[in-house]
């Protein structure tokens, strides 16, 4: 086994005075993975911490840089959340910053207006809300199955289960799905506070208990899509573990409770040590029905295979609840990816906890991290 701790880049952040009393803390948003992960980590931080940034390369990394929808819209309920100030926020923009105030609770509602993914604006906001004096709800709408997204279902699933162990918990209502390209879906969810977050100890990945999931069409995509799905990520799981059957729903959505055309499939898997994994897959016209189901059933039995408590995804979603909470948190994972790495990059450069990697001969990592124990003044 092999410990490195991670490390900063000196030149990769510099803070400067500012032209009012406070400074900003500048932050280049191209480092690492270059996308939207390095504004919501920032934004989050900066409210939680109360530091000033000013982001500057926004989603540089991406084919369409800047600020799309979900990342606006997500920026301006930060805004109306604290009070605070922002400036420079407009689609496309590049650049902005923000001055946090005080995380007051109520509801907000966010409409990107597009396909723009609710569950992004959910990872920027719910460890705000967290850390609130009272229930904040967010009335989101927008896309809930979305393309270079977590589908919906992931995150009130698997990331559902994450926060759970550390100590927090929000409740959900989902009324409408939204689909690419148009949106329209309508999602409510209650996020209550915690006075603070709990380190978790997720090392032992234990043996698979029950496989589940829905392969779903909506619009104009026929039933017998979700069938085609259904069947072909089945038949890849039980070769996986011959010992619990898959549970995979087939399911048409009604006009009343989807909006636009789409097909798609999301599995999970749950372990009787408490790890819950993923795999899911969207439709696209010019990919079979057998190869989206496949896609999903590999995804999630590379997790299974490779013996882990976290899977990819659920991987950089975890880093800064381990960074707020109190204690030392040890989280075990397959290949640390790149939106792993700018989660941790930008753990530590706005708090002080500290992370450390420790490489497994399996080729797997445990992520350990001394939380900073982060307190709700208010409760």
């Amino acid at each position: 086994m092999i410990c490195m701790p991670f490390k900063l880049s000196k030149n990769s952040f510099s803070t400067c005075p500012a032209s009012t009393m406070d400074s900003l803390m500048e932050i280049d948003g191209s480092i690492l993975e270059g996308g939207g992960q390095v504004l919501r980590m920032a934004i989050a931080l900066s409210v939680l911490q109360k530091i000033p940034v000013r982001i500057f390369n926004i989603r540089a990394g991406r084919s369409k840089p800047g600020l799309s929808p979900q990342h606006l819209k997500g920026l301006e309920m930060a805004r109306e959340m604290t009070g605070g100030q922002l400036m420079g926020a407009q689609q496309r923009s590049m650049e902005v910053t923000f001055r946090p105030g005080q995380l007051t609770p109520g509801q907000y509602l966010g409409d990107t207006g597009t396909a723009g993914s609710v569950g992004l604006i959910i990872q920027l906001l719910l460890p705000c809300a967290l850390f609130s004096s009272g229930p904040t709800i967010l009335d989101l709408r927008g896309g809930t199955n979305a393309d270079m997204a977590p589908q919906i279902d992931y995150t009130t699933t698997v990331f559902l289960a994450l926060l759970k162990r550390f100590g927090g918990f929000f409740n959900y209502n989902l009324f409408l799905r939204g689909y690419y390209p148009k949106g329209g879906g309508k999602l409510k969810v209650e996020i209550p506070p915690v006075k603070h977050l709990t380190a978790v100890e997720m090392v032992d990945p234990g043996s698979i208990t029950r496989i589940w999931g829905t392969a779903f069409t909506a619009g104009n995509c026929p039933f017998i899509v979700s069938k085609q799905m259904a069947q072909a990520a089945e038949s890849i799981l039980k070769k996986v573990s011959p010992s619990v059957i898959p549970c995979i729903r087939q399911h048409k959505e009604s006009p009343d409770t989807a909006v636009g055309t789409a097909s798609g499939i999301y599995l999970f898997a749950e372990t009787n040590t408490g790890c819950v994994l993923a795999g899911t897959a969207l439709g696209r016209r010019d990919l079979k029905a057998e190869k989206v189901g496949q896609a999903a059933a590999e995804e999630l039995a590379q997790a299974i295979q490779s013996r882990v408590c976290v899977d990819s995804h659920a991987q950089d979603q975890v880093i800064i609840l381990m960074a707020l909470a109190k204690g030392t948190s040890r989280v075990l994972c397959g290949p640390i990816t790149l939106h792993t790495e700018t989660a941790i990059y930008m753990a530590q450069l706005m708090t002080k906890a500290k992370f450390t990697i420790h490489k497994q001969d399996t080729g797997n990592n445990i992520i350990e991290c001394e939380g900073i124990g982060l307190e709700n003044e208010a409760l």
